[in-house]
């Protein structure tokens, strides 16, 4: 196990996952930002972590279950780059670019504008818009 926590943080910040999104994924921190959650979830879907997801994700739009194990093939995730955060008081859209390969297939570029959401302290993810810019 420590030989993950020393690797890169798949987030894109240049940092160890250790001291990016690992406490964030294992609950001994919080997100002080919409982007830095953003870059956390990006992080979980790397790391297929649905527990993670699940708990940053709004109530009021947080499916009941994920089964990343189900997508087959399953994606490789290439790459994250934020291409906007808009905090607006409780509320924050970012916009970014994941960039992913499905088994040995060409390398796709995913666009989404998120919007997400602070309650009691603490940002989740609401839903997004794909293809967006």
């Amino acid at each position: 196990m420590a030989s993950t926590l020393r690797t890169p943080c798949p987030c894109g910040r240049p940092a160890e996952y250790a001291q990016c999104c690992g406490p964030l994924h294992a609950g001994t921190a919080v997100a002080t930002t919409a982007e830095q959650l953003m870059r956390s979830r990006y992080s979980a879907y790397v790391r297929r972590d649905e527990a993670y997801l699940l708990a940053s994700w709004h109530a009021s739009t947080r499916p009941a279950a994920l089964d990343l194990a189900a997508q087959q093939p399953a994606p490789t995730w290439l790459g994250l780059e934020v291409k906007h955060h808009a905090p607006d008081g409780d509320r924050a859209v970012v916009a970014f670019v994941a960039r992913l390969r499905h088994g040995g297939g060409k390398a796709q570029r995913m666009h989404e504008v998120s919007r997400f959401v602070r309650e009691d302290g603490r940002w989740y993810y609401v839903d997004g818009d794909l293809g967006g810019s």
